[in-house]
């Protein structure tokens, strides 16, 4: 007996030791980062545990909640709402939001993703409830923003900060998807009609334009070649006519020269019978180009031989002289 007294008392001693080994251990705490631990005081908040190690006192002290200060994001399922002309659409939305005050996240709100999620279907139905269904599915980033502010505002005393709301699907009736898809056909034939049309106009303006500025080219080039023929025809009447000038004019002086040839010759010559008849006739025919309207000619011979042999003394007279 005394051989097992001896060793009970060492194992307790090593429980009582392992155990408060264990407490130890259990005490300490680790905080990662971007995390916040709330340690509570006999039931009461009394302080926050930042990033790093940490000792937490043995059933006196406890962590009541670990609260993550990244942001967040909660995906709602399709909500039923209806449009101000009374369709019934199904929206499901996103919400990015993250806890800027942990105590107020913790002890202020009990449950903040069902909260969240309730506020965000009621606003939505408020706010979709204001618009028809084209205005729903056009003005989604005004719906975003609106919706935003309100959750904002709303979930501030929370602790919480709503960064960024998204609705992601809306998703309308079938039968109205099938109505928007023939009228989106509808449409697009009549789109795909205006443009046929337009672009028939604007191939018929161009054709008339292509036409008209043919015909002015075509007008104004022939215009260009009678003014160029005229312009040549001019020219060549002119130098026709130069040309014409300057022969008259050649010809008369040469047939000056010859005659002043023939006189020099007459003058430095002995008058034959001949001569003295030639210069008789020349004489004749100067005065009947004159302008005497009568001309008497004798017929008698002996007095035109005396007439040659008159002109014979004038000739011998002048190269006298």
């Amino acid at each position: 007996m005394s051989d097992v007294s001896s060793m009970v008392g060492p194992i307790i001693i090593g429980i009582i030791v392992l155990f408060v080994v264990l407490l130890l251990l259990s005490s300490i705490r680790i905080v990662r980062q971007s995390e916040v631990y709330l340690v509570e005081r006999l039931g009461k908040f009394h302080r926050k545990l930042e990033s790093g190690i940490h000792v937490v006192i043995p059933f006196v002290e406890r962590v009541a909640s670990k609260k993550t200060l990244r942001e967040t994001v909660v995906d709602f399922p399709p909500q039923s709402m209806i449009t101000k002309d009374n369709v019934s659409i199904q929206v499901d939305s996103v919400v990015f939001y993250q806890v800027t005050d942990v105590v107020r996240h913790e002890y202020e709100i009990a449950n903040p993703l069902s909260a969240i999620s309730n506020l965000t279907a009621t606003t939505l139905r408020n706010l979709i409830g204001e618009l028809d269904l084209d205005e729903t599915l056009t003005s989604r980033d005004t719906v975003n923003n609106k919706l935003r502010a309100i959750l904002d505002q709303a979930t501030d005393k929370w602790g919480m900060k709503v960064n960024r709301v998204e609705i992601r699907n809306i998703i309308p009736p079938i039968d109205i998807q099938n109505a928007m898809e023939r009228q989106m056909q509808a449409e697009r034939t009549r789109r795909e009609k205006v443009l046929n049309a337009q672009g028939e106009k604007e191939s018929k303006i161009l054709k008339a334009e292509g036409e008209k500025q043919s015909k002015i080219l075509e007008a104004e080039g022939e215009r260009l070649s009678q003014v160029e023929k005229a312009r040549g025809d001019k020219d060549s009447q002119v130098l026709r006519a130069e040309g014409e000038a300057e022969a008259i004019i050649k010809l008369a002086e040469a047939k000056a020269r010859g005659e002043q040839l023939v006189l020099d010759v007459w003058r430095n010559a002995e008058p034959t019978k001949e001569m003295v008849q030639l210069r008789s006739m020349e004489a004749l025919e100067k005065v009947a180009y004159g302008h005497a309207s009568k001309l008497v000619i004798p017929t008698d011979a002996t007095k035109l031989l005396g007439m040659v042999e008159s002109v014979k003394e004038v000739i011998k007279s002048d190269k006298t002289e």
